[in-house]
């Protein structure tokens, strides 16, 4: 595995962990609504714990899936030499997403708007599997809500489609999906506490100015051989003094 897979990797595990307020926003209610289905007697333990883990299973293999079918146009898109535009198309993304973890503008929730049409006809036969009671019907329910429109999630699979590859797009988005369980997963003072600590303004914004250098970088442009130089020179004076 690559140096810059592995940092493509961890950048979508921080956007699906910082990302959690969203999360919480867009399916904090369905998760509550999993847990009331449970007799309050067994609302803790391993029966709330399977409903939850099974739901969102679901929910992030609908996003990997995602990843492998975009990622398969944005290698299409490769092969048409149209490489230098998707790498233009990511950086922007990045940037943008940098700064909607600082909040310092919103704009990619705008783009939900796409996928309202589709979601139109999932909805129904998602609201038919509740009150979920069993762990299928919760993968089910998970596979079925990951499919909708979230302005983060978009975002997220527009830029890891970008890479012109299937396999890459499916895996970051798979990354970005565990990314964001620690917060649908937190219960009680743990998700408080969790989310607190995810609001911290100098958290947000240290991970935002890192997501958004990533982005310049992507960017293409003179600046990427001007790096790309000055991190070989270490190698290259190693090589030619052995």
């Amino acid at each position: 595995m690559s140096e810059l897979l592995v940092a493509q990797l961890l950048t979508a595990l921080a956007l699906g962990l910082l990302g959690g307020g969203h999360c919480i926003g867009m399916c904090g209610g369905l998760m509550g609504a999993l847990t009331m289905a449970i007799p309050p007697e067994q609302r803790r333990g391993w029966p709330l714990w399977r409903l939850l883990l099974a739901y969102n299973a679901g929910r992030i293999a609908s996003y990997t899936l995602a990843g492998a079918l975009i990622g398969s146009l944005g290698w299409a898109l490769h092969g048409a030499g149209l490489d230098v535009l998707l790498r233009g198309i990511a950086g922007l993304i990045m940037i943008a997403m940098g700064l909607y973890l600082a909040n310092w503008w919103s704009g990619l929730t705008r783009i939900e708007g796409v996928g309202r049409g589709l979601w139109r006809h999932i909805e129904p036969h998602a609201r038919r599997l509740l009150p979920v009671q069993r762990p299928r019907q919760a993968l089910l329910l998970g596979a079925l809500w990951g499919w909708l429109p979230c302005g983060l999630v978009y975002s997220t699979l527009i830029w890891s489609s970008s890479h012109g590859d299937a396999v890459t797009s499916a895996l970051l988005m798979l990354a970005f999906g565990l990314g964001t369980l620690p917060t649908l997963l937190a219960t009680g003072a743990a998700a408080e506490r969790l989310t607190a600590l995810l609001r911290r303004r100098s958290l947000r914004v240290s991970a935002a100015l890192l997501v958004i250098l990533f982005g310049i970088w992507t960017l293409p442009g003179p600046h990427q051989k001007w790096l790309m130089q000055h991190l070989s020179l270490p190698s290259q004076s190693h090589q030619s003094h052995p």
